[in-house]
């Protein structure tokens, strides 16, 4: 289970269980009660409630910090 204090908006988070599309990889885009994420596959997006995030959450993949370095 993922801290979500751990997550900030532009993080790439890897879930439990992959989307319809394939891909377990998700770009947050807002934390707080909720958690807004983006699909890096298919580009849907979801909101999800912060108990079901925590849940669903299984790792950081990568930082927004990492990312902007790229």
């Amino acid at each position: 289970m993922l801290n979500p204090s751990q997550v900030h908006v532009g993080d790439i988070v890897r879930t439990k269980k992959p989307h319809p599309c394939g891909s377990a990889e998700w770009e947050i885009t807002r934390t707080g009660m909720d958690f807004g994420m983006k699909c890096c596959g298919c580009g849907h997006f979801v909101m999800l409630a912060r108990a079901k995030f925590e849940k669903a959450a299984k790792a950081v993949v990568r930082t927004a910090e990492t990312a902007v370095e790229k």
